[in-house]
Formats: structure tokens, C-alpha cells, sequence
């Protein structure tokens, strides 16, 4: 049954006015309480406010982001010439003793032949 014509039947059969404002009262409070307080109801310009809010905390954010990646990879990109250098220089090392030890061998090879003789 619909509230309009509950309302309705209640108010036809209540013998006295007494009887009928209580009615109405009830009726009042239980459409209070189906629906929210006006106060409580979000305007277009409520919700055009926020999403304006919304927009300008994005860009914040979106700023932020680009500053601290620009930062992440200036320091990756610092970081990696300094494993290059480091990488040059362990070759150049390792090259250095690799002809140590070619001249070292050959010298030995040498005396061994001289040792020896023909």
C-alpha cells in the first residue's frame, strides 16, 4: 500500500481531530526520516566546487610528480656515469695486467730459451 493512501485510510477512520493531527504528525516524521535534511544535500555549486579542488590538487600533484622524476633521473643518470667511470677503469686494469703478464711471460720464455740454448 502506498504512504498517500495509508495516510489516507488512517485519516478516514480516525473519529476526532486529536486523532487526525497525530496521524498527520506520524506521517511528517516518517517522511523525515525517508529523506535527508536539505542542509545535507549537495548543490551544483557544491559539487562544481569540489571538483574544481579535485582539478587544482591534481596538478598539484601531477607537479610534484614531475619534479621528483626529473630528480629520480638526473641522480640515475649521475649514478650511471659513475658506474661507467668505474667500468672503464676496472677494463683499463685488467688490461694492464693482462700485458704484465703477456711481458712477464715472454721474458720467462725468453730466459728459457737463452737457458736452454739451441
Amino acid at each position: 500500500m502506498s504512504a498517500a493512501f495509508d495516510l489516507y485510510t488512517k485519516l478516514k477512520h480516525s473519529s476526532s481531530d486529536e486523532e487526525r493531527a497525530e496521524v498527520i504528525a506520524q506521517a511528517f516524521d516518517a517522511l523525515e526520516a525517508r529523506f535527508p535534511q536539505l542542509t545535507d544535500l549537495a548543490t551544483q555549486g557544491h559539487v562544481r566546487e569540489a571538483e574544481l579542488r579535485l582539478q587544482k590538487d591534481i596538478k598539484e600533484v601531477e607537479a610534484r610528480l614531475q619534479k621528483d622524476i626529473k630528480e629520480v633521473d638526473a641522480r640515475l643518470q649521475e649514478r650511471i656515469s659513475q658506474l661507467e667511470v668505474s667500468l672503464h677503469q676496472a677494463l683499463a686494469a685488467q688490461t694492464r695486467w693482462l700485458i704484465g703478464g703477456l711481458a712477464i711471460l715472454g721474458v720467462v720464455l725468453k730466459l728459457a730459451d737463452v737457458l736452454i740454448g739451441p
